[in-house]
């Protein structure tokens, strides 16, 4: 048995978006009188989704009217400025293209709107990627697992032959949840030691070290031919 596909959160993973996220959480703000909030900020607010995002920058109760309100102002607003400053992280798509001629198959999972999700990943990983989607209506977001364990089913790979990537605590309990693998990086929204608090076990610290992470997992656990991954 090996991996046989690699499920990669997208927000702090990889997509830097911070920037983009911090301005169009402070246009929201701002528009509905509330005090704009640093990118420090911001980062620490990430991992669970549009609701929360704005729950928390504003200090109002997550589904109240006036968090709701501010909500409503900032979807389509950053659904048409998530392409400002964002981009994938140095390596990573070079990284899905080695992992693609491997013949893994690969998604994103994301907490954030998939209005948002689609247009990035057409964007930035377009024939790269197997599968993607966003948080929508009526499925239920990351901690949860049924985003994942659906994508699982939608490559048709088990649970237990994927991977999960990613850079927050919510994708640690994620992968847990779902019954996977996880390796955490710490370049995204959390640091290397909020990652071990929460109780990661294999964290890269690059990208190169994310694929090393993978190819010695594939060897060490899944006895795949170390000569199949030297050749590519």
């Amino acid at each position: 048995m090996k991996y046989e596909a690699i499920l990669y959160d997208m927000d702090g993973t990889v997509l830097d978006t911070l920037g983009d996220l911090c301005d169009s959480v402070n246009c929201a703000l701002t528009r509905f009188g509330y005090p704009p909030i640093t990118q420090e900020q911001t980062a620490q607010y990430l991992g669970n989704g549009a609701k929360r995002l704005i729950s928390l920058a504003s200090g109002e109760a997550e589904g109240s009217d006036t968090a709701e309100r501010v909500l409503a102002f900032y979807k389509p607003y950053y659904d048409a400025h998530c392409r400002i400053k964002t981009a994938p992280y140095e390596g990573i798509i070079p990284l899905m293209e080695r992992m693609k001629a491997l013949g893994m198959k690969q998604a994103v999972i994301s907490n954030k709107p998939d209005s948002a999700v689609q247009p990035l990943v057409k964007e930035f990983f377009d024939g790269l990627l197997d599968y993607a989607v966003g948080e929508s209506k009526g499925v239920r977001r990351k901690p949860a697992p049924d985003m994942v364990l659906a994508a699982a089913d939608k490559l048709g790979v088990s649970a237990e032959k994927c991977v999960y990537i990613g850079d927050t605590e919510v994708d640690l309990l994620t992968a847990k949840n779902a019954g996977m693998d996880c390796i955490a990086v710490s370049w995204g929204f959390r640091s290397t030691q909020q990652l071990k608090a929460a109780g990661a076990e294999i964290i890269a610290d690059s990208v190169e070290e994310l694929e090393k992470a993978l190819r010695q997992y594939r060897i060490m656990r899944y006895c795949l031919n170390p000569a199949a991954l030297r050749s590519v």
